[in-house]
């Protein structure tokens, strides 16, 4: 991304740590970059005191950390892009999360700035091992043949691991990196008290913190499904409209994902609401109560949950690909077919079925099979906590989670 654009801006989840990426970022860069924390009086004093002063003296290879701090930044930094507009790669802006932080970036440097969501750790980060094979039938036009290879490829293989583990604890860097169940707990306490009372208190300050906690904690438990407004927002004693607004919010802080219907299909009887998945399962399941692997494989919502952390799985494998633009959708008719996750891009059109178990019957394909047969399609995947790879029928292949 830097080499294409003169700012790149990183936003999302990964930001809670504040600036552990950016400084990680620094390192990587190599020494010339200049850092600065907006959140230390010392740092937003010097940047903003003076900006023709700051910027002829840091006019490339700088790193701001939490650029939602001062907005005015944005603005100064068009000016200074222009006076040199096709040097590439100068800046680097890191946010929490902020939807504001968004606006600017867009209303102030569109067409000079990239930006780059930066999810909770993929497991194969945690790793530390390459990025699965898996992800190559989406490089060029999706075939059956490219799935199909996979069956013969021993080096998808040598990534399989303990998937349970990692649905459990989630992604968050420094909890999952530690190995360390007490940190784990105080750390992820840390984080939903600081997501609450600074991060969302200092965005919205007329939210009322303690429903808005309370929302929290019930969509924790609603991952994976279409919500009902009207029900939760009874339980909280505020309107559809204020659940309206707080989902909002929680999508735009990346703890909630909204996933659309897929409307494009030739059947009628299309549900139209979107769905949704917690975009982090391990403080999903901390907000459940949920510490340890027993007690995650008897919980009544495994099944959703583990939905959700494939479904993230697979979006941020993919969102490391140069593939132009796709995008994704859920499934469902009123009559109560559905597909989990429709994916769609240059590569073509890919329907997956999500399940828990080890083994998936033919008749768990029924919804499945007839997306296919009803939008021309010559394959669909089931992704599960089998061991193997194989042909469920003619038109379904089975790929393990811990392939991804």
């Amino acid at each position: 991304m830097l080499k294409f654009f003169p700012v790149v801006l990183i936003v999302g989840a990964r930001q809670t740590g504040k600036t552990t990426l950016a400084k990680k970022k620094k390192k990587k860069c190599g020494l010339g970059w200049s850092y600065y924390d907006l959140q230390k009086g010392k740092d937003f004093d010097f940047v903003s005191r003076d900006y023709d002063f700051f910027f002829r003296e840091n006019a490339e290879n700088v790193i701001l950390d939490e650029a939602q701090e001062l907005p005015q930044l944005f603005k100064e930094l068009r000016g200074i892009v222009d006076s040199n507009r096709e040097k590439k790669g100068r800046f680097i802006l890191t946010g929490s999360s902020s939807p504001n932080l968004l606006k600017e970036a867009s209303d102030s440097l569109a067409g000079r700035i990239g930006i780059v969501e930066v999810g909770t750790l993929k497991v194969n980060e945690i790793l530390e091992v390459p990025l699965s094979p898996f992800y190559n039938i989406f490089k060029g036009s999706f075939s059956s043949d490219k799935v199909i290879s996979l069956l013969k490829d021993k080096d998808i293989q040598t990534q399989e691991h303990d998937t349970i583990k990692y649905l459990l604890s989630g992604g968050y860097p420094e909890p999952v990196l530690a190995n360390n169940q007490k940190f784990y707990r105080l750390w992820m306490e840390n984080y939903y008290q600081t997501y609450i009372n600074r991060d969302v208190k200092k965005l919205f300050p007329k939210l009322d913190s303690i429903k808005y906690r309370r929302f929290i904690d019930i969509l924790s438990g609603l991952s994976g499904t279409i919500i009902n407004k009207s029900s939760v927002g009874r339980s909280l004693n505020v309107s559809e409209v204020t659940i309206r607004d707080y989902l909002e919010i929680a999508h735009s802080t990346f703890i909630w994902r909204f996933i659309p219907s897929y409307e494009k299909s030739k059947v009628k009887s299309v549900t139209k609401m979107p769905k949704g998945v917690f975009r982090d399962t391990g403080l999903a399941h901390y907000l459940a109560g949920i510490t340890s692997r027993d007690q995650l494989i008897k919980y009544s919502n495994v099944g959703l949950n583990f939905e959700s952390f494939v479904i993230e799985e697979i979006l941020k494998g993919i969102g490391t690909l140069d593939i132009g633009r796709w995008e994704y959708y859920y499934y469902r008719t009123r009559n109560g077919s559905e597909v989990d996750l429709i994916l769609e891009g240059l590569f073509g059109l890919l329907p997956i079925e999500i399940k828990f178990g080890t083994h998936t019957t033919l008749k768990q394909l029924t919804s499945l099979r007839k997306f296919i047969k009803d939008n021309d399609l010559k394959l669909g995947i089931v992704i599960n906590n089998s061991n193997q790879m194989k042909k469920l029928c003619d038109n379904v292949v089975q790929i393990p989670v811990s392939y991804l």
